[in-house]
């Protein structure tokens, strides 16, 4: 397969690997939860790529739908590059913005996307489904660079949405679509759904014998020679052509056989110009079916009036995308308890999706939103605040009544490295610390719902019991060891312990004796267990 060589890659095929992991820090008062949990609903604000590593130990493989919108390096977003990889080719491009000026834009956007998609695919299941929207600039670039992290087997298409009904003609080209690419983990795995049909717009006012129908236009867009001819009504024996720069759906032919069939209707009084009978079965049919055009959702003039909605009109957020837009991503790819992920999240749109899915089909999935920005809290979670209350200047019913929903914000903390358990600085939470060790020592989902701080229990594999021995105080810390007592305190069970500690007591014949494998802090965390 052909691939992608840009400056820096070599630099950070790899990077995402020794991303430290952070502490998640919950901030109480910023969610709309009782308690702050990261297995509710969630927001993060912090640095996408240090996050969605801080992830990995909770939703590894949990993922069912990804959708991000990254900066599209258009030369105007004002976006740098500040990932920490340690070259000197990289170091001298932190914190410099990336203009149309600069020759190495595509290079820096590239080895900032890399990383970030590489963990974005630990975290999908193996039946999940990225979407990415993009435009012209990178469009090119992020379809080579998906099909070497995802492979090109696992192309899904590549979506045309028409976000901008406006005409701009500054070099004689009105650009009117942007992207989304889509890419599944598995596409052995992975279907696409069927988008519900709305049943209502579907009757059957003459008692056709096939059944409710609905009524389409008769004309399409362009202008096609063999597509442009006279209808005649043949009631009134008035004629009809295509409206000006359209056609006609259907070649003369094909219209005569659904003239003959009963599809041509000339509106209710038969007088009117014709349209297309088509009947809910085929609908339903065609829903399994999806176009790679979009133009049946909202645009990006309709994403700012919702926005506005939300916030009174007061332009919060220069470019976000409309909420039917990723709903209908949703429909496509999840089931009712999915988990949604935007790493990118911008104005918080995609939590927006979600409980509005969620308020009409009854679907209980949840979101993850990610943003790095000073806007995490005062746009991205605000308006998520506002749709779960409600807004009662909206004029949308659903944003006026409210969404309902919960979610848990948290901010990325301190890395969690041994240097600091070390010398004592930024010590880590118990639970911190759990999650983390669990996760980098068996390689499995760390469960917070079954610790036990009490016995030091933090989770189980298939053939260990793991228990941590801590205290994020350095006075305790230097008297923590396992000793007789806390080894003969460890519940009994058929498997082996495994035992994180600062110290130890006892002779390797006593550990052998109770079935206890010692791990050393902060030394001996990583690959305590073969995870193969």
């Amino acid at each position: 397969m052909p691939r992608l060589h840009f400056k820096g890659k070599v630099l950070v095929e790899n990077y995402h690997m020794s991303v430290p992991f952070h502490e998640l820090i919950p901030v109480q008062e910023k969610g709309f939860s009782a308690t702050a949990s990261l297995h509710d609903n969630l927001i993060v604000h912090g640095d996408n790529l240090a996050t969605l590593k801080s992830l990995l130990p909770f939703y590894r493989g949990k993922i069912k739908c990804i959708y991000i919108d990254p900066p599209y390096n258009t030369g105007n977003e004002n976006w740098e590059y500040n990932d920490n990889v340690n070259s000197p080719l990289i170091k001298d491009w932190l914190g410099k913005t990336v203009d149309r000026d600069d020759l190495t834009r595509h290079d820096k956007w590239l080895c900032m996307m890399m990383p970030r998609l590489k963990l974005l695919r630990e975290l999908l299941r193996e039946d999940g489904v990225i979407f990415v929207s993009i435009d012209d600039n990178e469009m090119h670039h992020l379809r080579c660079l998906m099909d070497e992290i995802f492979s090109e087997r696992n192309f899904l298409m590549s979506l045309v949405w028409h976000h901008r009904k406006s005409k701009q003609n500054d070099i004689g080209v009105s650009l009117g679509h942007n992207y989304i690419l889509g890419y599944t983990k598995n596409s052995q795995k992975f279907e696409l759904k069927a988008i519900p049909v709305d049943e209502s717009q579907f009757s059957n006012p003459d008692n056709d014998p096939r059944g409710r129908w609905t009524l389409d236009p008769m004309d399409a867009p362009n202008i096609r020679p063999n597509l442009t001819y006279e209808i005649v009504n043949p009631k009134t024996g008035h004629g009809y052509y295509p409206p000006k720069g359209r056609c006609w759906r259907f070649s003369i032919e094909k219209y005569e056989q659904a003239l003959a069939d009963g599809r041509i209707v000339f509106g209710r009084t038969g007088r009117a110009k014709p349209q297309y009978k088509r009947f809910l079965e085929e609908a339903r049919e065609k829903g399994r079916s999806v176009s790679t055009i979009w133009q049946d959702v909202g645009t990006a003039t309709n994403a700012t009036e919702e926005l506005n909605q939300i916030f009174d009109n007061k332009g919060v957020f220069q470019t976000p995308k409309p909420s039917d837009l990723i709903r209908k991503l949703i429909l496509l790819s999840t089931e009712p308890d999915s988990i949604i992920l935007d790493s990118f999240a911008g104005s918080g749109t995609t939590a927006h999706a979600v409980l509005a899915q969620n308020q009409e089909d009854g679907g209980n999935r949840r979101f993850i939103l990610v943003e790095c920005e000073d806007y995490a809290d005062s746009t991205t979670a605000e308006r998520v605040r506002r749709v779960i209350q409600g807004i009662p200047t909206a004029k949308d019913a659903s944003l006026n009544s409210g969404l309902g929903g919960t979610f848990s914000y948290f901010k990325l903390g301190n890395i969690m490295k041994k240097e600091t358990l070390i010398d004592g600085t930024h010590l880590p939470s118990w639970n911190n610390l759990s999650s983390y060790i669990f996760f980098t020592a068996t390689g499995q989902e760390f469960d917070p719902t079954i610790i036990n701080r009490d016995t030091g229990f933090i989770g189980e594999t298939a053939s260990h019991d793991v228990f941590l021995i801590y205290e994020p105080h350095v006075d305790k810390l230097k008297n923590l060891a396992l000793s007789l007592s806390e080894a003969r305190a460890l519940p009994s069970g058929p498997k082996r312990k495994l035992v994180f500690a600062p110290a130890k007591y006892l002779d390797r014949e006593f550990l052998h004796k109770y079935n206890i494998d010692f791990q050393q802090l902060p030394f001996q965390i990583y690959e305590a267990i073969d995870q193969d």
